[in-house]
């Protein structure tokens, strides 16, 4: 009987602490619709910071260039680093991808 009881207070403390924290309950990240790259191509030998926008089935978007998976269609052209800075190594055209969230957003460019 005693220990049950010790169990019950210890099982309400941990309850109220974590109601006194403001804690939710984890709810489910909104709907990804779009991913929507920007960003000033680059000169050979130069980089630039491009930009992932994600647009919400809430009608919001969410600045997710530090979030998103980045690829670059042809390395010996561009690349691009995990926050999105690309790096132009040659002249010609290739495509810059984001991924977040199973969606991906494409910025075809060509370096000059």
């Amino acid at each position: 009987m005693k220990q049950s009881f010790i169990v019950l207070l210890f099982a309400l403390a941990v309850a109220l602490s974590t109601a006194a924290c403001g804690s939710k309950s984890p709810t489910a990240p909104a709907t990804v619709s779009t991913v929507t790259i920007s960003g000033t191509v680059p000169a050979v030998g130069s980089t630039a910071q491009f930009f992932a926008v994600a647009m919400l089935a809430t009608g919001t978007s969410e600045d997710i260039t530090t979030s998103a998976a980045w690829t670059s269609s042809d390395t010996s052209i561009a690349t691009v680093s995990p926050t999105g800075i690309v790096t132009a190594l040659g002249s010609g055209a290739v495509v810059i991808s984001a991924t977040f969230s199973g969606v991906v957003g494409t910025d075809p460019i060509t370096v000059p």
